[in-house]
């Protein structure tokens, strides 16, 4: 599944400065926000994780992909699993477990609607317990054609895409995918990187776009247009709100996932670099 959240995670199946204090405790988000994060432990924090996820994905009640269940045997195993609250309720949380070479693969994050910042803060949380934990990677799949992810993954964190996954988990049914193939990126989140490191400091990362750059991928309303991708970088962009394009024009949402599935992700297959995303509109990709 890929990482959601529903202020700027994503699409679903699929993702910060202070001291998080001793391990498994918790960060203090900006005052103004009164939010809290810190780590999982009591079964009825577990049911409210699962009662989030349902929330903001819209989960049928026996295609869930972790319960509360899941989230007790991954924590009681020494997996990561967070919270946001505002007072008692739970308005984020995010789930991730241990992977190879060194890496925290972090599975779903979910935010409430119109809670802005708070993903932010459960990444940060997310990184600093890594760290606590001689972890030096993160890793998530998010879904390639949502732009408030693409910013929030490669702006606003420093991420990184280092795979493009073509319908990595199948066609989904969930109300946020309306049966949409699932292709994914990959994303990596070098923890000490500078670009992480400014990234947590709210220093958004902007990639260098030379005047030469061609322009792969195009929109015309809510259509794709394929361009060049013979220049040295390349511009490849995604729809203004695929979302809702699932909903009003299927057939132009289909559109998009293939030509970005052709073009992104050809690219990437080459060997290409996806060095940033530019002014919340396009991926700026480079050949190496």
């Amino acid at each position: 599944m890929t990482e959601r959240r529903t202020i700027h995670s994503g699409s679903t199946i699929g993702e910060q400065i202070g001291h998080a204090g001793a391990k498994g405790g918790s960060v203090r988000v900006p005052a103004a926000m009164g939010i809290r994060v810190g780590n999982l432990h009591t079964n009825e924090e577990f049911e409210q994780a699962d009662a989030l996820f349902r929330r903001v994905w819209g989960f049928e009640p026996d295609s869930r992909p972790i319960t509360a269940g899941l989230m007790r045997a991954l924590t009681h195993a020494g997996n990561y699993v967070a919270g946001a609250f505002d007072g008692d309720r739970m308005v984020g949380a995010s789930v991730a477990f241990f992977g190879r070479d060194s890496t925290l693969h972090s599975q779903n994050t979910g935010v409430e609607a119109g809670r802005r910042g708070v993903g932010f803060e459960l990444k940060r949380h997310q990184r600093l317990w890594a760290l606590e934990r001689g972890i030096s990677r993160i890793t998530w799949t998010y879904d390639p054609l949502v732009r408030r992810n693409a910013h929030f993954n490669l702006a606003k964190l420093g991420a990184r895409p280092a795979e493009y996954l073509r319908n990595f988990y199948g066609v989904l049914a969930d109300a946020v995918n309306h049966g949409d193939e699932s292709d994914r990126v990959l994303a990596t989140w070098p923890l000490t990187d500078p670009r992480a490191e400014a990234a947590v400091r709210r220093v958004p990362y902007v990639p260098a776009v030379p005047e030469d750059a061609v322009v792969g991928l195009a929109a015309d309303g809510d259509r794709p247009v394929e361009g060049r991708t013979d220049g040295r970088v390349v511009l490849v962009a995604i729809p203004e709100d695929i979302a809702r394009l699932r909903g009003t024009d299927a057939g132009a949402a289909k559109a998009w996932r293939h030509a970005v599935r052709d073009v992104l992700g050809g690219l990437m297959e080459e060997g290409a670099t996806v060095t940033g995303f530019h002014r919340k509109t396009s991926y700026v990709v480079e050949r190496n």
